[in-house]
């Protein structure tokens, strides 16, 4: 059965982050009371065994590249989520973001009885809807965070709404650039991935009918050095342009970089995502105008917390929203630094 989620849950984080509880839909049946008679979900034999023993339940997060930089913050949520609600968490995944071996890991997770519950992040929001479909069927809560699968088996989605993130680049923009039009060029670390393309979405129709004109969004891929050179050959092919946008934290770095060494900070203006120390320091030296939060740790945290309380509470899975938090020079040093 395919579950429609949509009532989000209003949470206050660490962060203060303005939530965004804009969402609207049914919750998913408690394991404990589900049936496949009625084609809700129904946990797995060894996981209520797991439950009953006391055992530690064994939750994994899977991300689709545990190597980033933004990973860090997500694991350290997940750790005291995994202390508070006395579970074994871990987090798991490929080292350069390969979606065939990340499903390779699940299934093979899967196929063993390893795991009592599972949240996944993916790149790609079709890589991971085969192997969703086979933990929930195979009687495992299954969740996603930081990245939705909407269409999937899903149970629940802990993360930043990417579409009304996009919307709210494109406003923060609009105010940066007060009424100047020109070229606004994109960035991206994985322009075919779909978080980026959900980002992109937004960021183009909150700019809708306001005279700049977008390009790209350019591929950057995530090696420090080759996002750096994409940029720079990018920014020189237009050379006209007012800004330079990013669609995620390591392109943002990355744009940062060769704004301050080309000497073009102040006259191109430059806005992107996430909290990296680098983004801290390019913030305060004015080097970008803005970057707006997601709050990794909080995800980390709500996906263990979600799983928790439904293998041992019985407590209804509902999509969490992480919210949106504009960081500028004025409010950065009151911001947690996102790895």
């Amino acid at each position: 059965m395919k579950f429609s989620l949509g009532r989000r849950v209003a949470v206050a984080v660490t962060l203060s982050l303005a939530l965004l509880a804009n969402a609207a839909c049914g919750a998913v049946t408690p394991a404990s009371t589900a049936s496949a008679e009625n084609g809700g979900f129904k946990l797995a034999d060894y996981i209520k065994e797991d439950v009953k023993q006391g055992t530690p339940l064994k939750i994994k997060l899977s991300y689709h590249d545990p190597s980033l930089a933004f990973a860090v913050p997500i694991r350290e949520g997940m750790e005291r989520g995994a202390k508070e609600f006395g579970v074994d968490a871990q987090m798991i995944g490929p080292s350069g973001g390969n979606p065939a071996d990340q499903v390779a890991e699940l299934q093979t997770l899967i196929n063993q009885k390893q795991i009592d519950g599972l949240a996944v992040s993916s790149a790609s929001n079709d890589a991971l809807k085969p192997v969703i479909a086979q933990a929930y069927d195979a009687g495992i809560p299954i969740i996603s965070f930081n990245t939705n699968n909407p269409e999937s088996k899903q149970m629940g989605f802990v993360g930043q709404d990417l579409v009304s993130s996009g919307k709210s680049l494109a406003k923060e923009l609009l105010g940066v650039l007060k009424g100047k039009t020109g070229k606004v060029v994109v960035v991206s670390v994985d322009s075919g991935a779909g978080w980026s393309n959900d980002r992109f979405s937004g960021f183009q129709e909150g700019l809708k009918d306001s005279g700049l004109q977008v390009v790209g969004p350019i591929n950057t891929g995530n090696e420090p050095s080759a996002a750096y050179n994409t940029i720079e050959s990018t920014m020189a092919a237009q050379s006209d342009a007012i800004a330079l946008v990013s669609l995620d934290c390591c392109s943002f770095t990355a744009g940062a970089k060769w704004l301050q060494q080309s000497g073009k900070a102040g006259k191109i203006h430059a806005v992107g995502f996430d909290v990296q120390p680098q983004t801290v320091e390019y913030l305060k030296s004015g080097v970008v105008d803005l970057t707006i939060s997601q709050g990794p740790a909080e995800q980390g945290y709500q996906a263990v917390k979600l799983l928790a309380d439904f293998l041992k509470n019985g407590t209804e899975i509902k999509d969490v929203d992480t919210g949106a938090l504009v960081v500028t020079p004025d409010n950065v040093a009151s911001v947690p630094v996102e790895g």
